[in-house]
């Protein structure tokens, strides 16, 4: 099959000359201090020495053992807005269950939905469900963003991941790497021929070391090359809702208990409940069977 992931990718414009480079470089030192890019402009420099720390530091993660694109695609889905540690345990516990796509599209909904209690968003579930019904019937698409629920960072994930695409995957961590370094937007910073690694490696400095309010500069393989080293500005603080108090929360216990075969959650009130039940029933996730609710 020759999918080809069919992302827009905006060409990579000529790299600045170097002013100096450090490709020896793993990080800065308490007390340090960096002048915003003045250390090196080498993006060659800057993406080598990524790309040699991710080598060291990645995590082992079980999707990143695999080019398998229906492995990928359900490790993407589950992450989104999942934390890792939460989603590894479902993610092999779901492969061994369902190990392809056509047989995750052989299940029925409810049992889908009920092995997706936790993860959170269960219209994610069902969406991946049917991406894994096109799949089983028509292969791979060519475009990625065709299946169900796939969206453009996903469709660069699975893209890059699986199928070699020369796509940046942007995600909340790899936009964030970009801004603070400011070089470019991610997909200006992708370097030929490796942009699966890159992808990984730009998401896993996000995640352990580029952090949203907590960055430690001082451990960054790229603080050098970093517009921002020693000094990014943290995201603007709002205020937050309880997810306790979101509707989200209460649609979540409803299908977690329709899954283990109660009734309605007692301990909540009777017009949350009400209102989740009518999302639910609209989006699909569950049905009156014989005057009783079912997953859907």
């Amino acid at each position: 099959m020759s999918t080809a992931a069919t992302i827009s990718s905006a060409p990579r414009p000529a790299r600045r000359a170097t002013s100096s480079s450090r490709p020896g470089h793993r990080g800065l030192t308490p007390g340090d201090t960096v002048e915003p890019c003045a250390v090196s402009d080498d993006l060659d420099a800057l993406q080598g020495a990524l790309l040699r720390w991710y080598g060291r530091e990645r995590r082992d993660l079980p999707w990143r053992r695999t080019t398998d694109p229906y492995a990928i695609l359900v490790s993407e889905v589950m992450l989104q807005q999942t934390q890792v540690a939460r989603v590894v345990p479902r993610y092999l516990e779901w492969i061994a269950r369902w190990p392809t796509a056509a047989v995750l599209a052989a299940a029925s909904r409810a049992d889908v939905l009920a092995a997706w209690v936790g993860l959170g968003y269960n219209r994610r579930a069902l969406a991946l469900h049917a991406a894994a019904e096109v799949v089983a019937r028509d292969g791979w698409p060519a475009d990625l963003r065709t299946l169900p629920g796939v969206g453009p960072y996903t469709a660069a994930a699975v893209g890059s991941f699986a199928f070699g695409a020369p796509v940046a995957a942007v995600d909340t961590n790899a936009r964030r790497v970009a801004d603070r370094l400011g070089h470019g937007p991610p997909a200006e910073l992708l370097p030929p021929r490796r942009a699966a690694d890159w992808n990984q490696a730009v998401m896993e400095l996000g995640a352990t070391v580029c952090t949203a309010r907590r960055p430690r500069c001082a451990a960054c393989p790229v603080a050098v090359w970093c517009a921002s080293a020693g000094r990014p500005a943290p995201p603007p603080r709002r205020a937050v809702e309880r997810f306790e108090d979101s509707n989200r929360w209460v649609r979540g216990r409803v299908v977690a208990a329709l899954a283990a075969g109660e009734g309605l959650p007692p301990d909540i009130a009777s017009e949350r409940v009400e209102r989740a039940v009518a999302g639910l029933l609209r989006d699909g996730l569950v049905r009156w069977v014989d005057g009783a609710l079912a997953l859907g």
